[in-house]
């Protein structure tokens, strides 16, 4: 049988609930064998991540711990370059047999972004798609991805069929949580329980990270 890998790619700086609710959803409607989170070390599209990466790495691992079909792949961190998702698909490729599934996890905002990412119009050759858009969400895509939503799209996740080449859409309400709210409530002293696991705010504590000095 084919293995059905999900990969869910972030600065996850720090991770929390929402990062993990959301991937523990796919997984278990997309029934994956595996759903790799994958921490980015220089995310080409946005600032510099606030701690570093090898902290950003152990805080996935504890949050994903015994979680299973969750788990961490760090190769995005053994590189010295920009974190490409297309040079992470082509080494993920490279490791799997011809049939597996290789899903790519993006959020709605992520997935309009596409076509400002490196060599974004071969993604298709190694990965399905799956774009997490909400329930109330009355976007539309921009003009360059509407031919390939139209030639690409599957309106039923679960009929993705074969390796890679289609896009289908999950509708999820995701937890009104953001890195940026933690980082900030942490700066100012505040609390930041029940908002990521609780390994992961003993480590941020242990290691005193997102002080308003740092």
């Amino acid at each position: 049988m084919p293995k059905r890998i999900g990969i869910f790619g972030g600065t996850f700086d720090p991770v929390h609930i929402g990062h993990l609710r959301s991937a523990l959803e796919v997984a278990e409607l997309m029934a994956l064998d595996e759903l790799r989170l994958i921490p980015s070390a220089r995310p080409p599209h946005r600032e510099a991540p606030q701690v570093a990466a090898l902290d950003r790495l152990a805080m996935v691992e504890l949050a994903v711990a015994g979680l299973a079909p969750l788990c961490v792949d760090d190769r995005e961190l053994k590189r010295d370059k920009p974190s490409y998702s297309i040079d992470t698909l082509e080494s993920l490729r490279a490791e799997l047999a011809g049939d597996d599934q290789l899903f790519l996890i993006l959020g709605w905002d992520a997935f309009c972004g596409l076509p400002s990412w490196h060599r974004w119009d071969e993604l298709l050759q190694h990965c399905h798609i799956l774009v997490l858009q909400r329930p109330d969400a009355d976007s539309e895509a921009p003009e360059t991805l509407r031919n390939l939503l139209a030639a690409r799209s599957i309106s039923d996740p679960l009929t993705l069929k074969g390796p890679g080449g289609q896009i289908s859409f999950i509708w999820q309400t995701p937890l009104a949580v953001s890195a940026t709210q933690i980082r900030t409530l942490l700066a100012s002293g505040k609390s930041v329980r029940f908002l990521v696991p609780d390994a992961v705010l003993t480590y941020i504590h242990a290691h005193g990270l997102y002080r308003a000095s740092n």
